[in-house]
């Protein structure tokens, strides 16, 4: 196609505020964040180089959009995952399980998701208000009870957070093949370690 017709392109897309965070994700996904632009996005949603300027006014407004929807999805996933059963300790196996699923599943935007954050130096609101994050806090709260108190809650839920995204970033190293191939596949091994993560208070307790 030739700039001449590219440049004629209209903007108007019905919903191009969604067709263009679309196109930032499927350029993030195929080739990495350095390949993303506001030209780029247009091209692959069809519409004129100017047409983003009418919704994000630079690239790193269109990637908090695309941040944004990575964190309702993963909002979405952990919130399937969790009312799979009632059992509040499978509870939290399936939320951990799927998190690191997502990651794996969405590497891209899973690092756009993180990059965001660490520029504001602050959790994304959507894990403030009723977000994946309190899925995970409500989760081991109906797990303990009641028996713990708002600051052993609150530092659980960073504990069994930061495990879950230690995990989704060392996921595919190669040294876990042999546990993933014992325990019966991938899936098989996240079970088993989130399922593990309480084994050392409880080998501590009988020192």
């Amino acid at each position: 196609m030739s700039t001449a017709t590219a440049e004629s392109r209209p903007y108007h897309h019905g919903d191009l505020s969604r067709a263009l965070v679309e196109a930032a994700r499927k350029i993030l996904e195929t080739d990495g964040p350095a390949a993303l632009s506001l030209r780029g996005v247009a091209r692959e949603a069809g519409v004129s180089p100017a047409a983003p300027y009418h919704h994000f006014k630079d690239k790193a407004e269109l990637l908090e959009a695309v941040a944004h929807e990575g964190w309702v999805e993963l909002d979405a996933a952990l919130s399937k995952a969790r009312t799979a059963t009632e059992d509040p300790r499978t509870r939290m196996t399936n939320i951990g399980v799927a998190y690191v699923c997502f990651a794996r599943d969405n590497p891209a935007l899973y690092r756009v998701m993180y990059d965001r954050s660490r520029d504001k130096d602050a959790l994304p609101d959507q894990l403030k208000d009723d977000g994946a994050y309190c899925q995970v806090r409500d989760t081991l709260a109906e797990h303990a009870g009641g028996a713990v108190t708002e600051l052993d809650l609150e530092l659980a839920t960073i504990a069994a957070w930061c495990a879950g995204h230690g995990l989704a970033e060392m996921i595919g190293f190669k040294q876990f093949a042999p546990l993933k191939a014992l325990l019966g596949g991938e899936e098989a091994f996240l079970r088993a370690v989130f399922e593990h993560l309480g084994m050392f208070a409880k080998f501590t307790d009988r020192a």
